[in-house]
């Protein structure tokens, strides 16, 4: 049998290099993708792949207890055991939010909760590829000093928790006063070099980038695309999940689009194997404040027109030129794709909204459900459909997002889903007054 494996290959040019070297583009600028050799992945059937798949869920046996590395052959084919870095990341709950569906009159909505990994954001699924690579680097005598990363705050968090469990100093570039304290400590307290930049993000990625031409400092933001090849895997844990069955739609939020085409790169690999037989529909999420890659879809995707984005509750998100623009739209056009924008107001309503039906969102997974809530609005789901929606990060990253809702402070916006607090004096007869007002 043909052995199992991967290597780079620039999305302009064609050329072809080692994952085992320090590059992130092409000669003509284009982004570089992990190629894997599908021939060789193709002599094993599709119900082979599935009955494998299944063997190692719930496996203790490194390393496939982890979601990623449970499909490694599909990841990382060439990785040593040994090399990898793995903090059970992956195998998410798929929440069956029957109560939320029933209010927006879909009878089939799902919430995939990437957030509950170890540091509380699906960044985790790449970051653990690509430092597990990056252990093989420095193993090998690639002479890589620390990895860094530009961050809205889950990127850092991220990279700083894997190269902490590694070995590996990190450094992380952050917009100052940009994201929230919950996100601002992780790297600080897993030891990376925090530098707080008076920039917003795309400024600090635009430093991190000319940084990394050291080539003793490796780059860990998504235009790397050993991490696509982690968060491809949410298609693949989707999937298994219902069965082996595709849903009819899929709703993420965007920001630096990497997410998207690791969803799409997902999908390719399973129909290109057969263990899948058709597409869902991919549809994007952005907050009206940053919403580049919407204004291109509203003129065809005509081109990316870099903005400088406007301050949104979704802060990991607040990006205005996304580096993997290119990317992100081949998907959609494969994948019969939509872009939708969401205010702050339909943002936070929408978060709340899911929260009182016993969800616990952050502000990201609020802009998937607005856009959600404007696609039933326009009829553009069927009630039967399968609907899932992509949760990157855990709500309690963003308690000031939370509570300054229930206490009416969020900016430019009518909180009405509030549940705010009843104070009142140790009195029993005042307390039963106030629920008899309250419960009505």
């Amino acid at each position: 049998m043909k052995a199992f494996s991967a290597r780079f290959r620039g999305a302009r040019t064609q050329s072809t290099h080692s994952l085992d070297e320090v590059i992130y583009r092409d000669a003509e600028g284009g982004l570089l993708e992990v190629e894997h050799d599908m021939e060789a992945l193709s002599q094993k059937p599709a119900a082979e792949w599935k009955r494998l798949f299944e063997a190692r869920s719930g496996s203790h046996q490194w390393p496939y207890a982890s979601g990623i590395w449970g499909k490694k052959e599909w990841v990382l084919p060439g990785i040593a055991d040994e090399d990898i870095v793995s903090l059970n990341e992956g195998w998410t709950n798929l929440f069956y939010a029957k109560r939320l569906g029933d209010q927006l009159g879909l009878k089939d909505l799902w919430v995939k909760l990437c957030g509950n990994s170890h540091t509380g954001s699906f960044k985790d699924l790449g970051m653990t590829v690509l430092v597990s690579q990056v252990n093989r680097m420095r193993r090998l005598g690639v002479p890589i000093q620390a990895v860094a990363c530009a961050s809205t705050g889950d990127t850092s968090a991220a990279l700083s928790a894997y190269c902490a469990a590694a070995g590996i100093p990190s450094v992380v570039f952050l917009p100052g006063g940009k994201i929230s304290v919950a996100q601002l400590i992780q790297p600080i307290s897993n030891g990376s070099i925090v530098l707080s930049l008076d920039t917003d993000f795309d400024g600090c990625m635009k430093i991190v980038q000319e940084i990394t031409q050291d080539k003793s400092l490796y780059l860990a933001n998504s235009m790397n695309s050993l991490r696509i090849e982690g968060q491809k895997t949410i298609s693949f844990e989707l999937c298994q999940q219902f069965g082996w069955e595709v849903p009819d739609v899929i709703v993420i939020p965007g920001g630096n689009l990497g997410n998207v085409s690791a969803l799409g790169r997902g999908f390719d690999m399973m129909l290109e194997l057969g263990v899948i037989d058709r597409k869902p529909r991919i549809v994007v999420a952005q907050a009206a404040n940053a919403n580049p890659l919407y204004e291109a879809y509203r003129r065809g995707f005509d081109k990316l027109v870099p903005m400088q984005a406007k301050k949104t509750e979704a802060s990991a998100i607040q990006i205005g030129n996304p580096v993997s623009y290119e990317r992100a739209v081949k998907i959609l056009k494969k994948y019969n794709g939509e872009v939708y924008q969401v205010t702050e107001q339909q943002l936070a309503d929408a978060a709340h909204r899911a929260d009182l039906t016993g969800l616990y969102c952050d502000p990201h997974t609020g802009v998937a459900l607005g856009a959600l809530e404007q696609m039933v609005d326009a009829k553009k789901i069927g009630a039967g459909e399968r609907v899932v929606i992509i949760s990157t990060a855990h709500g309690l990253k963003f308690s000031e997002f939370k509570t300054k809702y229930h206490e009416k402070e969020l900016a430019d916006v009518q909180s009405k889903y509030a549940n705010p607090i009843l104070s009142l004096p140790a009195d029993v007869d005042k307390v039963r007054d106030a629920l008899r007002r309250r419960m009505g």
